[in-house]
């Protein structure tokens, strides 16, 4: 093989450029008419209320942190295997993060342990639940609604792997990640290994239109323009004295006012990278598609294999950002696969073992599932570009490294 086969890539096709080409000739590059073409078409795809597109999915995750209001000191629940961002939004805003024990079977965040937690505590002591649907399997967020409503907690879902998957409910029914019904909010990331690409880029989803509202306020700076408001409204009914008079005259406010109500950011994502991730989320489910028969071929070519201790497998409503074996020697493996021009990666070292976390005092040993998973894991190429040829000589390589 003479080509390297990465983890995961990109899907530039001639259409995404022209998308992009005609943005960069408009009018606009930044907020114009593509940002709620994406949003809209988004919303519709996950079957949510409202879609807020912003700059990358940490922005996303920070932005609902801010919107549910945490605050110093307050307890949220994540999972350690993750991208340390899941975690880090709750930092960013003063809380505390609280790991929980992953599910060995699923690599999800395993509500029991969550449970454990919450049932070891008076009730208040934590604030909320971020479930990750990790690798693209999507966490029953059903369970998780119910201890959420018996502890008083809201729920952000990072979907970040896992648009277009679902799990089946009580009721035998699909439900789509970042839907909305059973988590107040939803995020996704359009990094270019991710299902849908923008070069940087995320979203949140939700049904709740305060939320809704607070994330576009909070995108931009925390400033409002509302005509209804402003326009045609005496400058006096503010409330101003006569002193200020000077400030706004006693005319109409003009078409350009606005206000800064609180403390946002600019988290705003550009036109040309909306007119991209539109482009790209056309062809979405064919994507999916495909990542899904790459799964089912791993899945069989690994199928009763002795030096396979567990693997990703055929999951219905998995979304396949990744597809994970978990080996022996997996360090061995690694090095083999990069000699033979496969760069596949490891999904992840576990949040409390970074150093930073480390110094709020988790340690080894806290999270024996997560760090056992950590040992063993290691994701396989997964993109829907991946030729058969070249899935076959990843696997062909797999197997002669462990066979001989």
């Amino acid at each position: 093989m003479n080509n390297p086969i990465p983890y995961g890539r990109q899907n530039i096709t001639e259409e995404d450029i022209e998308a992009v080409v005609s943005t960069l000739k408009s009018d606009y590059l930044t907020q114009g008419p593509r940002i709620p073409e994406f949003e809209e078409g988004f919303a519709t795809y996950v079957d949510s209320k409202y879609a807020v597109a912003v700059s990358n999915g940490t922005a996303a995750l920070h932005l609902c942190a801010m919107a549910l209001n945490v605050q110093p000191g307050d307890k949220v629940i994540t999972t350690p295997i993750t991208f340390a961002a899941s975690a880090n939004c709750i930092r960013y805003c003063g809380g505390e993060v609280v790991f929980a024990d992953i599910d060995p079977d699923t690599y999800l965040l395993d509500i029991n342990k969550v449970r454990e937690f919450l049932e070891a505590s008076p009730k208040g002591t934590y604030q909320g639940i971020i479930p990750v649907d990790f690798a693209g399997r999507a966490v029953n967020l059903e369970e998780f609604r119910q201890l959420a409503e018996e502890y008083d907690l809201w729920i952000i879902e990072d979907a970040c792997h896992a648009p277009g998957g679902y799990f089946i409910d009580s009721k035998e029914e699909k439900q789509l990640c970042g839907k909305g019904k059973f988590a107040d909010l939803a995020i996704f990331s359009f990094h270019p290994v991710k299902h849908i690409a923008s070069g940087e880029g995320g979203m949140i989803t939700t049904n709740d239109k305060k939320l809704y509202e607070k994330l576009l306020q909070l995108r931009t700076h925390g400033i409002v323009k509302d005509e209804s408001k402003y326009k045609n409204t005496p400058a006096f009914a503010s409330g101003l004295d006569e002193s200020q008079y000077s400030i706004l005259d006693t005319q109409d406010y003009p078409q350009w006012y606005m206000e800064m109500q609180e403390l946002g950011y600019n988290y705003r994502l550009t036109d040309f990278q909306a007119a991209l991730g539109s482009s790209q989320l056309i062809r979405a489910d064919d994507g999916l598609e495909k990542r899904r028969i790459l799964a089912a071929r791993y899945q069989e070519a690994f199928k009763n294999k002795d030096f396979i201790k567990g693997q990703s497998g055929v999951i219905e409503g998995h979304a396949y950002h990744l597809y994970i074996l978990e080996v022996e020697d997996r360090l061995g493996l690694y090095n083999y696969l990069r000699e033979n021009k496969i760069f596949a990666q490891i999904h992840y070292i576990p949040c409390h073992l970074m150093p930073y976390y480390r110094e709020k005092g988790w340690q080894e040993g806290d999270f024996p599932n997560a760090e056992n998973y950590y040992k063993h894991c290691i994701s396989l190429p997964m993109y829907p570009t991946l030729q058969e040829e070249e899935q076959n000589y990843v696997i062909g390589k797999i197997k002669s490294f462990y066979e001989g």
